[in-house]
Parts: C-alpha cells; sequence; structure tokens
C-alpha cells in the first residue's frame, strides 16, 4: 500500500487525486447500474454494459487485469450466490437479490465498491432487511476510520451490527488494502477484537466490505467458470463494499456518487 509512511509528499497526492477521481467514476457508474437494472435482463447483457460505461467513462475493466482470467467485467451473485458471480445468460426476474462488485483501473490506480439490491424493487422482506443491516454495518465501520484507528475496531464494529441484526457473517472473504494494486495489506475482516490489528496512518486507502447471509455463512466455490461463491446451506447472500481514505482528521469516503 503506498502511504505518507513510504512515499514522497508528491506520490501521495498523486495517489489520492487519481483514487479520488477513479472513485466518482466508479460511483457515478455504480449509481446508473442500479437504475439501469430491471427485470428480464442477463448477467451477460448487463456485465457488456458495464464494460462499455468503463471504457466511455475514460477508465479500465479491472477485472481484465487479474492472472487468473474472470468472465466479465462485473462480479454479478445472484440469490444463494455470495460473491465472484460470473454473468450469465439467465434473466434477472423481479424480486431477485443481486450484488454487484466492481473494481476499475484509473491512472494507475484501483478503485472498488459493490452493492446488493432487489430486482425491481419488491422482494423479501427478509432480503431487504439483511441489505439494510449489511449496508448499516458497512457505514459503522467506515465510521471508525481515523489514524491510529486499529483494524480490528473497523472489523468489531461490522461484526457487532450484523449480530445483532441475526445475520450470518461471513469470515473467509474479507476488505483489504488498495491503490496500485487491487488487493494489498491490510485485510479488513468482518469479525474482529478492538484495539488490535495494522494501525492506519494518514493516506492509507481501504475497501471495508460487509459480507452476510440469512442462513450459516459456510460457502464453496462452484461452477465451470471457477469463480462464482454460492452459500452451502442454498440461504441468500449480501455483500456492500466503498472504498476509504484515511484522512488527517478521520475519512473520506472515494466510491460515492456525485
Amino acid at each position: 500500500m503506498v502511504n505518507k509512511e513510504n512515499s514522497s509528499p508528491a506520490e501521495l497526492q498523486a495517489k489520492i487525486t487519481a483514487m479520488r477521481e477513479g472513485g466518482k467514476i466508479l460511483g457515478n457508474l455504480l449509481r446508473d447500474l442500479k437504475n439501469y437494472v430491471k427485470p428480464g435482463m442477463t448477467g451477460k447483457e448487463i456485465d457488456a454494459w458495464v464494460r462499455k460505461e468503463i471504457i466511455a467513462r475514460g477508465a479500465k475493466v479491472a477485472y481484465d487485469m487479474l492472472d487468473d482470467e474472470f468472465p466479465g467485467a462485473i462480479c454479478i451473485s445472484i440469490n444463494d450466490e455470495l460473491v465472484h458471480g460470473a454473468p450469465k445468460d439467465e434473466p434477472l426476474e423481479a424480486g431477485d437479490k443481486v450484488s454487484f462488485d466492481l473494481d476499475i483501473y484509473y491512472k494507475g490506480y484501483f478503485t472498488d465498491s459493490a452493492f446488493t439490491m432487489l430486482v425491481g424493487g419488491t422482494g423479501s422482506p427478509a432480503i431487504k432487511k439483511m441489505i439494510s443491516v449489511t449496508e448499516s454495518a458497512m457505514w459503522e465501520g467506515i465510521e471508525q476510520v481515523k489514524p491510529g484507528a486499529r483494524i480490528g475496531d473497523i472489523a468489531s464494529a461490522v461484526e457487532k451490527v450484523l449480530r445483532a441484526g441475526h445475520l450470518g457473517v461471513i469470515e473467509n472473504y474479507v476488505g483489504h488494502g488498495i491503490d496500485k494494486e487491487m488487493h494489498s495489506a491490510p485485510e479488513v475482516p468482518n469479525y474482529g477484537k478492538k484495539g488490535h490489528g495494522y494501525k492506519l496512518v494518514e493516506g492509507d486507502t481501504i475497501c471495508i466490505e460487509p459480507m452476510s447471509c440469512l442462513g450459516k455463512p459456510a460457502n464453496h466455490v462452484e461452477g465451470e467458470d471457477n469463480w462464482t461463491v454460492k452459500m452451502n446451506d442454498g440461504s441468500t447472500g449480501c455483500h456492500c463494499e466503498h472504498t476509504v481514505l484515511v484522512t488527517k482528521d478521520g475519512y473520506e469516503v472515494l466510491t460515492l456518487p456525485d
């Protein structure tokens, strides 16, 4: 991770400027995606739209840069799929839960964000509550971010909200550092103890991304794509994420839309 301790002021400022710009592109794209998705669309149709929009907005498709090829420009995880869902030909139905997870590459830096929604805006009250609680957990974690805070402070805050909402807490997928690399240290789990772990410094950029489920948290990779992660018990999974900059006095969420 590029931070204040191992980079020049000019390099740090270049990073912050590029990630602010890239984060805004990503935030606006995901806002537009949420309005674009309708029942009857297929994952592959949505993926093609996202790819076109990334390029049109001046960024690059980050998933094309992976060593292990991902079959799409965006992860689309439906119902019992938790994360890393490969885009498919099956049409979405009203009431389906779908999680979208997107990295983009802009001016040498990555940004990363995710959200979960119900297709058509209607669906199970339990799933609606799961999405709301998971988003709240993400924001509670973000609120802990400041110089001197520990990763465990974030992790503990996220876990507390998820467990209070009676959700399964996913432990085998975590948040992470991000800047010139898509994933770097430190890991940012969705469970932990306050006062433990890496101490944040001004200029750090991390992804806070709670993952939850309505059933038991055990999951597995399934399918020919060797990417899509599904819940073992067939329950519904949820994923929310923002890229966050550690500022002098606290934090700045880089992946919000205008």
